[in-house]
């Protein structure tokens, strides 16, 4: 990756680091670098869960760089294979993503986190969606967001631009837990390995079932699941992991995932 990625890769987890000083914004090349690099957690076998972290303390991500379209240059729509950061439109992208939000997230570093299964964030960590001011649309927030906070809350956040502190993101739900920023890192860690010694074929079913039935009543949902139109889920009750699972719970022991 380029100098405005650092990438780590520990075991099964891959971890990213965002640092553009001096806000973390991404411009359209690094969202493009950061495509490529989703888009082979995605592909391989052995990373199972990916972390996406920003340097420092005091931003997580301030979103778009608007430096090129405020000095004239115009703007770069090409923001690669994935969409914004390479997570809000990545296609197949079935393993956890963690959003650890260690500082200010704006804009679209809102909606980065927002891309995320999980956000754990440290004490004093904000959120804000300030595109109304540069007369923006925040398209991922106004896509997601309703879908994870109340509808009001949502709209809220989208038409004033105030700032959502750590405390009442985590009374909505939307973060999962506040960390001293010390500790942050290593919480997000302890999850990725615990997801990464999970059942890695669960993973892409439970994903799936939860987009493909986001629109569906109750009734249609099943029908969807039952009749054997998810592949995810055909696989995982076709592999020998699913047997595995069986005959370790039997025994009494820990299953030993494969994979297959």
């Amino acid at each position: 990756m380029g100098e405005t990625l650092s990438v780590q890769r520990r075991g099964s987890v891959m971890e990213v680091t965002v640092d553009r000083p001096k806000a973390n914004a991404i411009d359209s090349a690094t969202s493009r670098e950061m495509g490529v690099l989703f888009a082979e957690f995605r592909d391989d076998p052995d990373l199972r869960v990916a972390i996406v972290t920003g340097a420092g303390e005091r931003f997580f991500c301030a979103g778009w760089d608007l430096k090129d379209i405020a000095e004239g240059g115009g703007a770069d729509y090409d923001l690669g294979v994935g969409g914004w950061a390479g997570l809000q439109e990545l296609p197949g992208l079935t393993k956890p993503v963690i959003a650890a939000v260690n500082g200010m997230a704006l804009g679209g570093g809102f909606e980065m986190a927002l891309c995320a299964d999980f956000i754990l964030c440290a004490q004093g960590a904000r959120f804000s969606l300030p595109e109304l001011r540069a007369g923006i649309l925040a398209d991922g927030a106004t896509i997601k967001l309703r879908r994870r906070i109340p509808y009001h809350v949502a709209v809220d956040l989208l038409m004033t631009g105030r700032w959502m502190e750590a405390e009442e993101a985590r009374a909505w739900g939307l973060v999962r837990s506040i960390y001293p920023a010390g500790e942050l890192m290593g919480a997000a860690r302890e999850l990725a390995d615990l997801l990464a010694s999970g059942p890695p074929l669960l993973y892409p079913a439970i994903k799936d079932v939860l987009r493909l039935t986001e629109e569906l009543d109750v009734r249609a949902s099943f029908d969807l699941l039952n009749g054997g139109h998810v592949p995810s889920v055909k696989r995982l009750y076709e592999s020998e992991d699913f047997i595995e699972g069986a005959r370790a719970f039997a025994e009494k022991r820990d299953p030993i995932w494969r994979g297959r």
